[in-house]
């Protein structure tokens, strides 16, 4: 409930916080009433999740693979019936309410020699803007006030926020706007450099101040701006492809290498944006290296990254052991 209502409030936080941690909660709940071995436990809860994902974005097939890439870390054939049956029953049921369509409207844009080029060299500068972008979330989820601090720490947060969106009313919300307008060539390049350092910045403080929410869409929407950026760089050397382009693949690598789920977020990307063909080439390079680049520097996931020392070595365990 916390999470809806700071969301509707415009705090910098995802929207799929709510009802991902809602489908995980309730799958285990049904495990401890049909006492299911831990195994079966963690699956289900994985697809809970992983529904709450689907059903929040019309995402079917990425929220089922999100749980099972992401949530539960593992891309087992014998997974796949239970976390699709999940995710497309939630879907499904949120479009009664909920439009079917895409959540992010594109041109129809095309692969080039000139986006594989520039794949290449920014999918490295993904991937370490990924790895710090993961370790300061970690560091302000990890500090949240406790206390008397729980009630002053969102009041004076938030309230720096509101602030701030006098001047930058883009700051607000989850970045879902922000980001269609750089998906289609719609943002001046100044004020996508300013946003670049302003929208993490906020979601970092909404984190540190203890307000709850999710940080999918954060995420892309910091991958978004830092692809348009460097978009905008590369137009000086290389003229002709259109920024909005250069914004979706850098959202996709920035999203694939924080989450550690570079397939999972080939077909989200696929399926946000309605598009299947267009951009796959450059999306597929790009997501693999900065993927390839975080994961050597920071094997934790930003989901991995907000647990303790303790729990991710607990993780790490039940993951060998379900290996063997």
């Amino acid at each position: 409930v916390l999470s809806v209502l700071d969301v509707g409030m415009g705090v910098s936080l995802g929207r799929e916080g709510a009802p991902k941690q809602a489908g995980a909660v309730i799958a285990n709940f049904f495990s401890d009433r049909e006492r299911l071995s831990d195994e079966q436990r963690r699956l289900l809860v994985a697809c809970g999740a992983g529904a709450g994902m689907g059903a929040a974005y019309g995402v079917p097939l990425g929220g089922a693979l999100f749980a099972l890439e992401v949530m539960r870390g593992r891309l087992a054939l014998r997974y796949v019936l239970p976390a699709i049956f999940a995710s497309v029953v939630a879907t499904a049921v949120s479009w009664l309410a909920l439009p079917d369509a895409p959540t992010y409207i594109i041109p129809a844009y095309s692969s080039s020699a000139s986006c594989v080029v520039w794949a290449l060299l920014v999918g490295p500068i993904a991937g370490v803007v990924s790895v710090g972008y993961v370790r300061i979330i970690s560091w302000a989820d990890r500090n949240r006030p406790k206390g008397w601090r729980r009630f002053a720490a969102p009041i004076l947060g938030l309230g720096l926020l509101g602030i701030v969106s006098i001047w930058f009313p883009q700051v607000l919300g989850n970045g879902k706007d922000i980001s269609q307008l750089a998906f289609t060539n719609q943002v001046a390049p100044m004020l996508l450099l300013t946003l670049l350092v302003l929208k993490p910045a906020a979601t970092v403080l909404c984190m540190r101040s203890g307000a709850p929410g999710g940080l999918f869409t954060p995420s892309l929407t910091v991958g978004a701006l830092l692809g348009a950026v460097l978009g905008y760089a590369w137009s000086w050397f290389w003229p002709g492809v259109p920024p909005g382009l250069f914004a979706i693949l850098g959202a996709g690598a920035v999203l694939a290498a924080t989450t550690q789920g570079p397939i999972s977020t080939v077909v989200l990307m696929m399926e946000l944006t309605g598009r299947y063909r267009s951009f796959i080439l450059p999306l597929l390079l790009v997501v693999g290296i900065a993927t390839l680049v975080a994961r050597t520097i920071e094997p934790r996931s930003i989901y991995d990254a907000r647990l303790t020392d303790e729990e991710v070595e607990a993780r790490q365990k039940l993951r060998e052991a379900t290996s063997q």
